[in-house]
């Protein structure tokens, strides 16, 4: 995907805000070089790309393959108020975060367990042009109590590609069906509680009142 952008001379940023505009930096080992960008373009281009996918980033005339690397956001608003995207080179690896999408129906969820996704992405370091848009991790095998790592989906990364993340460090699980703790749960809180403390003379002026 492309998106425009135009050299940044001035320091206002509240300015260029305000023109529907959002300042950025591109920078790498060789470049930092202040910028800015249409908001909305920019709004379009990070949902459809992410952090992990390519940017065709077009200064002036001038073409830049870059990865987001990371957006200031207003907290209160939810909006961008700055974005870092880093230049890329061709023969030098990056290390980026690639989506992890889990498909198919595990066979524990078939029997009554729960799909229990605890890591959404993996860390690697990889070239430019080979950094998968995603990985599909295929979890219809698992049963309850079985687990998926992140040594279980390297034979799905570019061999070229160096993983980051613990190999050990699980990506998502099966677990028991929660109903059965639920029932005991509301078993347990049916229950009266014990006044603590109160007296049998207590008791029977209650009920005589």
């Amino acid at each position: 995907m492309k998106l425009q952008a135009q050299v940044r001379t001035g320091h206002d940023a509240r300015a260029l805000r305000r023109a529907g505009r959002l300042p950025a930096v591109m920078y790498n080992s060789e470049m930092n070089q202040s910028l800015s960008v249409e908001t909305r373009a920019f709004d379009k281009a990070f949902r459809a790309q992410g952090t992990s996918s390519l940017i065709a980033l077009d200064v002036d005339g001038e073409v830049h393959a870059v990865l987001v690397k990371q957006v200031q956001m207003d907290k209160r608003r939810r909006e961008p108020m700055h974005v870092d995207f880093y230049a890329v080179t061709a023969d030098r690896p990056v290390d980026v975060h690639v989506p992890l999408e889990f498909v198919g129906t595990a066979v524990g969820v078939r029997e009554g367990g729960q799909l229990d996704v605890q890591r959404r992405e993996v860390h690697i370091s990889v070239l430019p042009r080979l950094i998968p848009a995603h990985l599909e991790v295929d979890v219809s095998g698992l049963a309850v109590g079985e687990s998926v790592h992140v040594s279980d989906i390297v034979a799905l990364l570019p061999s070229e590609a160096r993983v980051l993340d613990d190999l050990e460090l699980a990506l998502v699980a099966v677990v028991p069906p929660r109903v059965v703790e639920e029932a005991e749960a509301g078993e347990q809180a049916s229950v009266e509680p014990e006044l603590v403390g109160a007296s049998d003379d207590d008791s029977s002026e209650e009920a005589e009142d």
